[in-house]
């Protein structure tokens, strides 16, 4: 007597076309995850008013980079991560030098290279020398003698009679300064990490019913 036993349907297909389905949902919830993420931190920081530049320094790549896996994976980030970890921490800020930080009003306009301009660099730019005013109270000031363009910019005057000329504020001066936490990204990371087994689920089911 012989017998034959044939499975139907193939175990072992069956088995690997369940491998491929997982690898498929996996990979399609951390591409899902990943960009909500991305999104949700762009929408955070442009939502704080730190402007919509700021907020596209977020950035995505997701592993693999072609094909499925069941350790796929993505990474969101942020190609500012100093000034977004300044905004997200809200750290305390002191002077490099332990003396003052040189806040700059708008009399003083801005860095040729961009940003918030110094002390030096001012007096540079202007020929103007800065006067230190030191208060008990509040913050101490660096003025000077000039008058203000038409842009509200401190400029050297060219009157001989010293007529417009007047005692504009350029600098305040501050000990430190405590920058106000203004973003909470680990809120939303936590969220994506906590909502990945359910688009796991969900992409699986799709794969299935689809």
């Amino acid at each position: 007597m012989r017998l034959r036993i044939e499975i139907n349907p193939d175990i072992a297909a069956l088995m690997q076309a369940e491998i491929a389905a997982g690898e498929k949902a996996v990979s399609a919830a951390m591409r899902e995850a990943g960009t909500g993420l991305k999104s949700a931190w762009r929408s955070q920081i442009t939502g704080a008013g730190l402007g919509t530049r700021l907020g596209n320094s977020i950035r995505l790549a997701s592993f693999p980079k072609t094909g499925d896996s069941l350790n796929a994976a993505a990474l969101v980030w942020s190609n500012a991560p100093v000034i977004i970890g300044a905004h997200d921490t809200g750290p305390l800020i002191r002077s490099k030098n332990g003396f003052w930080l040189a806040i700059p009003t708008a009399a003083a306009g801005k860095s040729s290279k961009g940003g918030r301009i110094t002390p030096g660099e001012w007096e540079r730019r202007t020929g103007l020398r800065l006067r230190f005013i030191y208060r008990r109270r509040g913050p101490s000031l660096l003025v000077a003698e000039g008058r203000l363009n038409s842009k509200g910019r401190a400029v050297a005057s060219k009157s001989k009679t010293g007529r417009g000329v007047a005692t504009v504020l350029i600098f305040l001066l501050v000990p430190q300064v405590k920058l106000r936490k203004r973003l909470d990204l680990a809120r939303d990371a936590e969220r994506a990490v906590d909502g990945v087994p359910g688009l796991i689920v969900a992409s699986w089911v799709e794969g299935q019913l689809g």
